[in-house]
């Protein structure tokens, strides 16, 4: 069996954490590689529908940092697909993280047949050599339009956990500068993790500080004010500027 378990909201997957972290996750290393867990669990996450605040978490750093567990984030139908009939083949856990405010916001063809989008791998969304913009899920959306008119490398992670090195580290060698965008709160986001490793492993080729563009250390407000907490395009675009002084 290949189950795809939907959980109704990133919010209400917590009383289900002892069974994916402690059980599901950990199959693989406790049966010395004798067994897997082909497991997806389904998420919608994110702000976007004017919902409570429980419906509108965005805690995927938590789940990456468990290991065993691939964590994927789509950002268009197209790439939902892929990524999903992947994660469904995949021998291990993963958890696929569905935008909320991308449901449908976003229209494009996806073809009837099948097709798999490799998990670990990013998307160049777009090619420029004077500012590397990291995203994934709803948030690609806004890098790409904070980007209009600038010489931008736009990269859509899709999977976060394992993330492509490989594919931030060339963009990194040859722009030199990175903004990297997430719904998250900024202590301890996702943001964080490709900030210490660029800085790690990449720290020559940088021009400028690394500048992490997210939301902001408090709940989800309720719904009149998920717009202010969101990353804007116009908070992006001053994330631009500020590397581009360097």
């Amino acid at each position: 069996l290949r189950p795809v378990a939907e959980i109704q909201f990133m919010g209400f997957i917590y009383p289900a954490l002892d069974q994916i972290f402690s059980h599901a996750s950990r199959i693989r290393s406790r049966s010395r590689g004798r067994f897997t867990c082909p497991l997806v669990v389904r998420a919608p996450y994110g702000a976007g529908i004017k919902a409570p605040e429980l419906h509108s978490e965005s805690t995927e750093a938590l789940f990456c940092h468990m290991p065993g567990i691939k964590v994927v984030v789509p950002s268009s139908p197209y790439n939902a697909k892929g990524l999903l009939l992947s994660s469904i083949r995949d021998p291990d856990p993963v958890i696929f993280l569905e935008s909320t405010r991308l449901y449908r916001s976003i229209k494009e063809e996806v073809p009837e047949g099948e097709y798999a989008i490799p998990l670990g791998k990013a998307r160049l969304v777009q090619e420029g050599k004077d500012v590397t913009l990291i995203a994934w899920g709803s948030m690609l959306q806004r890098a790409l339009k904070a980007a209009e008119g600038i010489d931008a490398d736009i990269i859509d992670l899709m999977t976060l956990s394992p993330f492509d090195e490989e594919a931030i580290f060339k963009s990194v060698k040859k722009t030199g500068r990175v903004v990297i965008i997430h719904e998250a709160p900024k202590t301890c986001g996702f943001g964080a993790e490709l900030s210490a490793t660029i800085a790690e492993d990449a720290m020559l080729y940088l021009k400028a500080p690394i500048i992490r563009i997210t939301g902001f250390d408090a709940v989800m407000p309720f719904s009149k004010l998920e717009d202010y907490y969101m990353p804007t395009a116009e908070r992006i675009k001053k994330g631009i500027q500020e590397v581009m002084k360097y």
